[in-house]
């Protein structure tokens, strides 16, 4: 582990990081005035809104950006502007931020896109894995004994799943504290993002978890990722869906999130 990513791991972090997905929800209502490409490219930047205290998504300050805010300068690129960004952590924030952009906004194909929030082609695959120390001899959710108990999101929907099969569960507000029970062998697994598997491995190469693909087979547990656009025009959106497409073909988008210990999944 580098330096700057040791240097990046401060405590109080973790409120900002996992208030990120629920401020995303909140966008997807938010006013804001429509926004064309030519108003984009007159101002000469594109705004994204990020938290400034949750990585590896996104930081204010410190040597670490996050993927979010490299991913969006690499975007705004493409555009031939600069990237500038909003702060928000709040939902009061959120409403009243003037974003262009937001990242790793959840895409289904069968839940079309709502309110202001207009969403690109994905660019990621994610979803919930299993995740064990490497020392574990499980391979399934079907080799833990019925008194190992798996560290969930304190009423998540896996949560769910897994206690309707018989599971025995441990909740956890945030999932960095669910990998680090399980790295001090408070409990036998984490069902949890292979994002924050991912930042933990890159943060302590010495043990690091191993994944196991236990919920593959559920949709409701997988799903893409793409950029959330508020009111663009179709012009925006097209050269925001051309960004993304150039930048994972010549690999940029893979070697942000290398950077911060992620695979990049190609989306279904």
């Amino acid at each position: 582990m580098t330096s700057a990513f040791a240097a990046a791991r401060k405590p109080g972090y973790r409120s900002a990081r996992y208030a990120a997905p629920l401020a995303l929800l909140m966008l997807w209502s938010a006013a804001a005035d429509a926004r064309s490409l030519e108003t984009v490219i007159e101002r000469g930047a594109l705004t994204l809104c990020a938290s400034p205290n949750a990585l590896p998504f996104a930081s204010k300050s410190g040597p670490v950006p996050g993927f979010q805010i490299e991913l969006g300068e690499q975007i705004a690129r493409q555009l031939g502007v600069k990237l500038t960004r909003e702060w928000v952590v709040s939902a009061i924030q959120h409403r009243r931020a003037d974003c262009d952009l937001v990242l790793d906004v959840i895409a289904r194909k069968d839940v079309p896109s709502a309110g202001a929030m207009r969403t690109s082609r994905p660019y990621h695959r994610s979803g919930v894995v299993l995740a064990v120390r490497g020392d574990s001899p499980a391979s399934s959710l079907a080799n833990l004994g019925s008194d190992q108990r798996v560290g969930v999101p304190v009423g998540s929907l896996v949560s769910m799943t897994l206690a309707k099969g018989g599971i025995v569960t441990s909740p956890f507000v945030f999932e960095d504290d669910i990998v680090a029970a399980l790295a001090n062998r408070e409990i036998e697994a984490a069902a949890v993002t292979p994002m924050t598997v991912g930042w933990f491995n890159l943060q302590h190469s010495d043990k690091p978890l191993r994944l196991i693909p236990a919920f593959d087979n559920d949709q409701d547990l997988n799903w893409n990722i793409a950029a959330g656009l508020f009111r663009p025009d179709d012009k925006l959106r097209q050269r925001v869906d051309a960004a993304i497409e150039a930048l994972l073909a010549d690999g940029t988008i893979a070697k942000i999130y290398a950077r911060y210990g992620i695979e990049l999944r190609p989306p279904q």
